[in-house]
């Protein structure tokens, strides 16, 4: 059976301001309420996501909230502008292809530069900055200073479009913090 959204409010309440789904109180047999009515819908999984089973079947919530608020589920991926991603709350989530979903990542924790795709090299004693299109590295560079490695990166930024999917890069925010942007 597939999940419609009329199923789903008659399960759940999704408030947009929050983005948290909380069970609807169901009378299950001779007006005894379910256990689950008022409680939040889902947990947290390993990924970091917000993911509940309904009828069954294991949805992300951020996917869900299309159902409920636009009555369709996405057809690509939902992206969590703040990149929070148990931050359901509908202003948040917006519907993006693949390609900008990954465009819109936060820094990968062993990153020690501050901006994605600049590192320092040791055994060159430069700054590396590099860009991933459609899953291929392109190596943009050595750089003597960071400030040119985080130049070099936004430019392919906006080589390639990445503007267009309304991200915040760290080195735009690199350079505008210096007043170069």
């Amino acid at each position: 059976m597939k999940l419609t959204q009329a199923r789903l409010k008659e399960l759940l309440h999704y408030d947009p301001e929050t983005g948290v789904f909380v069970w609807r109180e169901r009378i299950l047999s001779q007006n005894r309420p379910s256990l689950m009515g008022g409680k939040i819908a889902g947990g947290i999984n390993s990924k970091g996501y917000r993911v509940m089973s309904v009828d069954g079947k294991l949805y992300r919530a951020s996917r869900l909230t299309f159902l409920y608020m636009e009555g369709y589920f996405p057809e690509h991926e939902v992206d969590h502008r703040n990149r929070i991603r148990h931050d359901d709350r509908w202003c948040n989530l917006r519907h993006v292809s693949s390609q900008c979903n990954s465009r819109n990542c936060s820094l990968l924790k062993r990153n020690t530069s501050g901006i994605t795709g600049v590192r320092w090299t040791k055994r060159r004693q430069r700054w590396l900055a590099r860009i991933v299109i459609f899953r291929k590295a392109i190596h943009l560079g050595y750089f003597s200073s960071k400030l040119d490695a985080a130049h070099a990166r936004w430019n392919a930024e906006v080589k390639h479009d990445f503007p267009n999917c309304n991200t915040t890069s760290t080195a735009y925010l690199y350079l505008r913090d210096r007043g170069l942007a």
